[in-house]
């Protein structure tokens, strides 16, 4: 079995729903009008995806293949289920808030595509690794479009006043549907500009270096395959001969 930790940070970073994976759109653009709502919705989210993959990889060597989509949309709806009885009874305010994107969970491709590409292939410990994984990278990236959002918005931070209403106008732009597309474009083109420059300095070729064994043996700069750029200054003969 792989790495838990690496699993969990492989939901988180690598392949983080939102900015890699480009999972969950409708949630992540309709519910991050503030950062308490983009963190509601993250956690409830993963709840359902720690739960699914851990059923789901329980039952993997006896739902048939046929039926195996229909079969985990019933096992993701039970869970969805349970966690909207328990928002309504527990958190009223917060079920107004989310209103029909909490049922909407059952269809959200995040979830489905977990118990397609991993609950059904891996042991529990690990498709619950991956729920988990999965489920922190999504409050992540929700918590930080909410969060940018409802700053420029309406000047505050999970409520909280950051900007005083004298020295600030907020913009309203920014909470509007409008925002979220352009918060969320700003977000990946920066994401993906990182990856982009990592992956190509990973990928930067090595600098030559001199072969003192051929100066050794030919004791000259014929040969070298160095002697064009050289300046017979990059070893210690042609150095020598240079003085």
């Amino acid at each position: 079995m792989a790495n838990p930790l690496k699993i969990i940070a492989n939901g988180i970073f690598k392949e983080n729903p939102t900015f890699g994976l480009v999972l969950g759109m409708c949630p992540t653009l309709a519910v991050t009008t503030s950062a308490e709502n983009g963190l509601s919705m993250g956690l409830a989210a993963a709840a359902v995806l720690i739960g699914s993959n851990m059923a789901i990889s329980a039952l993997r060597k006896i739902i048939p293949d046929e039926i195996r989509i229909p079969s985990f949309i019933v096992v993701i709806a039970g869970f969805v289920t349970i966690l909207q009885l328990l928002i309504a009874g527990f958190t009223p305010a917060l079920d107004a808030k989310l209103g029909i994107f909490i049922p909407l969970i059952v269809v959200n491709c995040i979830i489905l595509a977990r118990a397609e590409a991993f609950a059904s292939k891996n042991g529990i410990f690990a498709s619950a690794c991956d729920g988990l994984g999965m489920g922190l990278g999504f409050t992540l990236s929700l918590t930080v479009i909410g969060a940018i959002r409802e700053l420029i918005g309406a000047g505050t931070i999970f409520g909280v006043q950051v900007f005083a209403p004298g020295l600030y106008q907020p913009m309203l732009l920014a909470i509007l549907a409008p925002g979220g597309f352009i918060t969320l474009g700003i977000m990946m083109a920066v994401m993906h500009q990182h990856k982009i420059r990592k992956e190509m300095k990973s990928r930067a070729p090595a600098p030559a270096q001199s072969t003192y064994d051929g100066w050794a043996e030919l004791g000259s700069c014929s040969g070298c395959a160095l002697a064009s750029s050289c300046h017979k200054t990059q070893c210690a003969v042609g150095a020598k001969k240079e003085g």
